[in-house]
């Protein structure tokens, strides 16, 4: 199969036990996780061949990150070491009417330091690579990140590999002084497939749904809304083959409704819409998403729908695994798009 490389910062993650306030917890888990590295592991997990690049301190904590990544059978051989620390975050779990809360702790990371020159992207292309992915939150890191992501997505368009983004608007990030604007604008126009929700296209390039308030819908939202933020993002970006949404319904931080949209110049396909209820962990849904998207892609060759299905099973299961990465089998997601939601027991 296809072989994909993905790009980006890996951070260790704290978080309090359970639903615990950060006032109240005694103690964190630990897990290992970043946009990029989360959508290698469920390529990973679904058998496809990944490699993951980044930068990471030579000590223990990088080690234990490099070890994760082993441990879920994603390639590591182009990473670069340096710098004094993984980037960290606090993730506060919220449940009901409180939302989950997230506080970063991620500047002078190993991977805000690097700088163009630092990776061989004519090494990490070389051989069987179709497939390059990146997300808005590396450029929002450091303009060396953005620098390097530049460097990236030239080289994968000089080889004619396909390149997909997922914008990933991250209104804590992006504290260095890029224009946010300008940089997306030149990185997304080499992306072949561009999935970003409506704040994303809004944040950065001021791309809004017509006759849609968001604030007031909430989880009534309809996909026909964003048919408009498609064609618009294709007038912008006349290189995209693809432009995808997801359609997150947050009635409360333990119920969201699920359904994604894709767009292909001539068709829009919508997906089943799930109810996730008693959610266990809402981060990485959308790169489980991203990381199913790129599979179905891939897998089934001119079956938009099904592709556009099989993200949103993906990403919907994995609103019940605890952690950043999606953890789901192949024969889990299809059992799940072909209707069986019922979570008995295997045996």
């Amino acid at each position: 199969m296809s072989k994909v490389v993905t790009f980006g910062e890996i951070m260790l993650r704290l978080s309090p036990p359970g639903h615990l306030r950060f006032s109240q917890t005694t103690s964190f888990d630990v897990v290992y996780g970043g946009g990029e590295s989360n959508v290698a592991v469920s390529l990973a997990n679904y058998g496809v061949p990944v490699e993951f690049v980044t930068r990471i301190p030579n000590n223990d904590i990088g080690s234990c990150a490099l070890m994760e990544m082993r441990k879920r059978n994603v390639g590591v051989n182009h990473i670069a070491f340096g710098g004094d620390r993984l980037g960290i975050y606090f993730l506060e779990t919220g449940a009901v009417s409180r939302g989950s809360k997230v506080v970063y702790d991620r500047s002078n990371s190993a991977i805000a330091q690097i700088k163009p020159g630092m990776i061989n992207w004519d090494k990490v292309f070389d051989g069987a690579v179709t497939w390059f992915h990146w997300t808005g939150i590396t450029p929002a890191i450091s303009q060396g990140a953005a620098n390097v992501c530049l460097e990236a997505v030239k080289a994968a368009s000089k080889l004619g590999i396909t390149i997909s983004t997922d914008l990933n608007y991250r209104a804590k990030l992006w504290k260095y002084g890029g224009d946010s604007e300008a940089i997306m604008t030149e990185l997304t126009s080499y992306c072949d497939i561009i999935l970003g929700n409506e704040e994303d296209a809004e944040k950065y390039f001021g791309i809004k749904p017509e006759g849609l308030d968001i604030t007031k819908e909430g989880h009534k939202v309809k996909a026909e809304s964003f048919l408009s933020v498609c064609k618009q993002m294709m007038k912008k970006f006349p290189n995209a083959k693809k432009v995808i949404t997801t359609l997150r319904g947050s009635i409360s931080a333990s119920h969201n409704t699920w359904a994604g949209v894709m767009y292909n110049r001539k068709k829009m396909y919508k997906s089943s819409e799930y109810q996730i209820t008693d959610i266990v962990d809402r981060v990485g849904g959308g790169d489980s998403f991203m990381g199913g998207l790129i599979y179905g892609l891939i897998k089934y060759k001119n079956n938009d729908q099904k592709a556009l299905d099989f993200a949103v099973a993906a990403s919907c299961l994995k609103h019940t695994i605890k952690g950043d990465a999606n953890l789901v089998l192949i024969s889990e997601v299809e059992n799940l798009m072909g209707g069986d939601a019922s979570g008995r027991v295997s045996r």
